[in-house]
């Protein structure tokens, strides 16, 4: 799964539908890194963190963009 929400981040009705579903793998880009830390602290509940990178996708500007990669925790490990 992707998603890319808007700066306000996931919205509750999606992270509960994310959380209840569990795909395998997901990868959020994310463009303001407050919401992404905010969902983050949910999702790291069921997924194990496998990778970010910060990615300069407007130049010369303050702004970046984040990607997350994260893989569904195994059953045992969950919190």
């Amino acid at each position: 799964m992707i998603v890319d929400p808007p700066r306000t981040g996931l919205d509750d009705k999606l992270l509960d539908t994310i959380l209840s579903y569990v795909p395998e793998k997901m990868v959020y880009v994310s463009c303001n890194v407050s919401t992404l830390a905010r969902d983050l602290v949910k999702l790291v509940k069921v997924y194990d963190l496998q990778y970010i990178q910060s990615v300069d996708m407007f130049p010369h500007t303050a702004r970046t963009e984040a990607v997350v990669k994260l893989v569904k925790k195994i059953k045992n490990q969950l919190h």
